[in-house]
């Protein structure tokens, strides 16, 4: 996979991210709600970035699907935690393809911070601390 490629597959993965993140979120409230409207804002500044990098790298940034498919059911707070978490997992697997395809420090840099606010996240949203967080495991 190439930095061009590693940077259109975090995109999708950002757009998914927002979707499910905004389908948790209706089953919060208080400090979980909170929670989820900071990781619900990272992911969108990580969408933009992801963007703009695309676009200064002379591509269109893949878009957003109309919906997505989620894992499991949201009917409550524990399911909706769940999906935030499992969403966790997988963009941070998806940063963990962009650092080793990053052709650029700047894209480097990124990765590695969008990889460890991901790895951050999981523990607010019940997982356990990882060795390599974003490994394959």
């Amino acid at each position: 996979m190439n930095q061009v490629e590693a940077l259109q597959a975090a995109l999708a993965g950002e757009h998914a991210a927002l979707y499910g993140v905004g389908v948790a979120g209706g089953k919060l409230s208080g400090a979980r709600f909170r929670a989820a409207n900071e990781t619900f804002e990272r992911h969108r500044d990580n969408r933009d970035r992801l963007s703009a990098l695309l676009v200064a790298a002379g591509e269109t940034p893949v878009a957003a699907e109309p919906a997505y498919d989620l894992p499991r059911a949201v009917v409550n707070t524990a399911t909706a935690s769940g999906l935030i978490l499992v969403i966790e997992q997988r963009i941070a697997a998806v940063y963990g393809d962009l650092v080793e395809a990053a052709e650029q420090p700047a894209v480097r840099t990124f990765a590695i911070e969008s990889l460890l606010a991901a790895a951050s996240s999981q523990l607010t949203w019940g997982g356990a601390p990882l060795a390599f967080p974003g490994a394959t495991q």
